[in-house]
């Protein structure tokens, strides 16, 4: 019975996925079509910004969805697409933002950071190594001394 259920659910859920693309979208030429597909993949909605144009349902991801066609029809390649698009509504609209200007920031903030966490535990280590190896050279009488302390607990 929960399989039956499962299987309902499952076949009630697909068809959803399914209404982002609208058939008077789809471009007679599959060669276009296609570029437009994969353009679309690459574009967030900027409503629901978790989805990217081709799987958004949202009127304003239909607008970009008919304005990449729009581009292709009219013989942009895919990069003049994308800028026209970014042009339009800002980078905001890339999934993987440009390495450039601000964005660059962003793209080494990661590997700086990286690069000093290692440096300080390198450092950190190396610290606690040399003041390992300074208290274990003793004296003779803070050696009698601590062997005291330890048999009297």
């Amino acid at each position: 019975m929960r399989q039956l259920i499962a299987t309902f659910a499952l076949l009630l859920i697909l068809p959803i996925s399914a209404l982002a693309v609208q058939p008077d979208e789809v471009l007679d030429d599959p060669t276009l079509e296609a570029r437009a597909r994969t353009i679309s993949q690459k574009l967030r909605c900027p409503v629901c910004q978790g989805e990217n144009i081709d799987e958004s349902n949202a009127s304003i991801s239909r607008d970009l969805r008919l304005y990449v066609r729009e581009r292709l029809v009219a013989g942009d390649d895919n990069e003049q697409v994308v800028d026209a698009v970014v042009d339009r509504f800002g980078e905001f609209v890339l999934f993987e933002p440009r390495a450039r200007g601000g964005n660059l920031v962003l793209w080494l903030a990661g590997p700086v950071m990286a690069i000093l966490a290692l440096l300080v535990a390198w450092r950190f280590i190396r610290a606690r190594s040399r003041a390992t190896q300074n208290t274990a050279h003793l004296s003779k009488d803070e050696q009698a001394r601590l062997d005291e302390i330890m048999r009297e607990d």
